[in-house]
């Protein structure tokens, strides 16, 4: 792999964030550790993978040829490293193929706006050209039933709009006193006026579809001037997401009887029920090849963006530990398992399946990493119940220089099975599974499934921090003398946990959320 390089524009990015490595301290006396560091924190690759990820294949949304490139290159990357991998198919899903999106306001003034098609949204086969009308508050479902058959062959604006578009943060800082509480207040009744006595989102999304709308404007804002783009359950309808000034825009100009007229090219193609697969990667053990440390993340992402925090830093930190870790420790005493998982998305499907498929590997683990919240370092470590895991992870940390781990936190014991990522879908079959938390840089609301979840979003020094102390807690946990105990407090309701349930052979269609 080429070494990171530089332009101009990105080298003032990159250094605005990233210091020097600092000089390392440590506790103990260790060729091994000593390697890693030099490998992780003075020769990383971390931000080639991360670039090429984010955006030469971009995102990686279930079902996608995003996704099948993605799970493609990863392997090829591993293999290159010396490491054996494959992608190893865990069930099938919906696929889709997403094309350009282009919306323009045509009348009564010309005006392209910032738009993308929600996920597995059909195209407009063609451009459709077409006046826009804004879904009206009404006084009750007949209202809204007698109001439905105007749609036909309309473009409609179907989402709340916003009274505006700046960060509440604007008004706390600048406006009168309590202009920031007047505002939530006030937004919030208006959203209660404007969703009575009409279906939720999804249902209404299908009721206008079969009421004949030629097109359906969403706009998912978020606080900080961001747009979540989802998924749609139309099949005929297209159906696009507005940014929320242009979305503002077009409702006033509907609401206002000032004619607005759009015209949409949206491209897609509905490429049927395609495989769905995981990549999996084995460095194999010397002494104990049936016991596995693993390191674990989703791989695929929502497509609004390029899936950058959610999950390519995750993906790109357990990449970059398995490269490091197959240079420095290439004959493990215990298995070091990848799983670059699919479909957690919606609903950890590709861990939940892995876990299923191979029993054997689940009895076998020793422990298992996972990276799953943005680029930000890791500062906590929930011990997820089990009673007996705190001791050996305190010895691993104290290994690790301090540089890297004096800011992270154990929460002991925790509960089995909290949280939403894909170490739940082993903790609920039984191995030690832990979530390695990261500090936010604003990833909720900011970049967590949003259109602006890009490269440039990752902290460099945080990723390589965290791929640093990754491959440290493998090495060091598969060289460990004992198993580390399963014991765990009562799982309790966790048991009724959709994660805790067995994973199906297929994968449903997803819908809107």
């Amino acid at each position: 792999m080429r070494r990171w390089t530089l332009s101009v524009v990105t080298a003032i990015a990159v250094l605005a964030t990233a210091a020097p490595a600092p000089a390392q301290t440590w506790a103990v006396e260790d060729p091994v550790l000593r390697e890693i560091w030099r490998l992780g924190m003075e020769a990383s690759q971390a931000m080639d993978i991360a670039q090429t990820l984010m955006d030469s294949i971009g995102p990686r949304l279930t079902g996608t040829p995003g996704h099948d490139r993605a799970v493609a290159w990863a392997v090829g990357q591993l293999q290159g490293w010396g490491v054996d991998a494959r992608a190893e198919q865990y069930g099938t899903w919906n696929g889709w193929t997403r094309g350009i999106t282009h919306v323009d306001l045509i009348s009564p003034r010309v005006r392209t706006l910032e738009a993308a098609m929600l996920a597995w949204s059909p195209g407009t086969n063609g451009v459709l050209e077409a006046e826009a009308v804004a879904i009206p508050e009404f006084a009750s479902e007949a209202a809204f039933e007698a109001w439905l058959p105007s749609v036909a062959g309309k473009v409609v604006a179907a989402a709340f709009p916003q009274p505006t578009c700046r960060p509440i943060a604007h008004y706390e800082e600048f406006g009168q006193p309590d202009a920031a509480e007047r505002l939530d207040e006030e937004r919030g009744e208006a959203m209660q006026r404007f969703g009575a006595n009409k279906p939720n989102s999804s249902a209404l999304r299908a009721r206008l579809e079969e009421a004949g709308a030629a097109a359906i404007l969403e706009s998912n804002w978020q606080t900080l001037g961001v747009n979540r783009i989802f998924g749609t359950n139309t099949t005929r309808t297209p159906t696009v997401d507005v940014g929320c000034e242009d979305y503002g825009l077009v409702y006033r100009l509907a609401a206002n009887g000032q004619g607005p007229v759009l015209r949409i090219i949206a491209e897609s193609e509905d490429r049927g029920e395609v495989p769905a697969r995981n990549v999996v990667g084995v460095i194999r053990g010397t002494e104990l090849p049936d016991e596995y440390v693993m390191l674990s993340a989703h791989y695929d992402s929502w497509d609004g963006a390029s899936g950058a925090t959610d999950n390519g830093t995750g993906s790109t930190t357990m990449l970059e530990a398995m490269r490091i870790l197959g240079q420095t420790y290439p004959r493990p005493k215990r298995s070091i398992l990848l799983g670059l998982w699919g479909g957690e998305e919606h609903g950890l499907h590709g861990s939940r399946r892995f876990a299923a498929m191979h029993p054997d590997i689940v009895d076998g683990i020793q422990v298992l990493f996972n990276q799953d919240n943005g680029t930000g370092r890791v500062t906590r470590i929930a011990l997820q119940g089990l009673v007996n895991a705190g001791g050996p992870i305190l010895d691993w940390l104290a290994r690790v220089p301090t540089q890297i781990s004096s800011h992270i936190q154990l929460t002991a014991p925790g509960f089995p099975g909290s949280g939403g990522s894909d170490y739940a879908s082993f903790i609920c079959a039984g191995a030690p599974a832990f979530s390695l938390s990261a500090i936010s840089w604003g990833y909720n609301p900011y970049t967590w499934h949003t259109n602006r979840d890009t490269f440039d979003k990752i902290v460099p020094e945080e990723i390589m921090n965290n791929a640093t102390l990754t491959a440290m807690l493998v090495y060091l946990a598969s060289e460990h003398p004992e198993r580390l105990s399963r014991e765990r407090r009562s799982m309790g309701e966790a048991l009724t946990w959709p994660t805790c349930q067995p994973g199906a052979e297929r994968s449903p269609r997803a819908v809107g959320r």
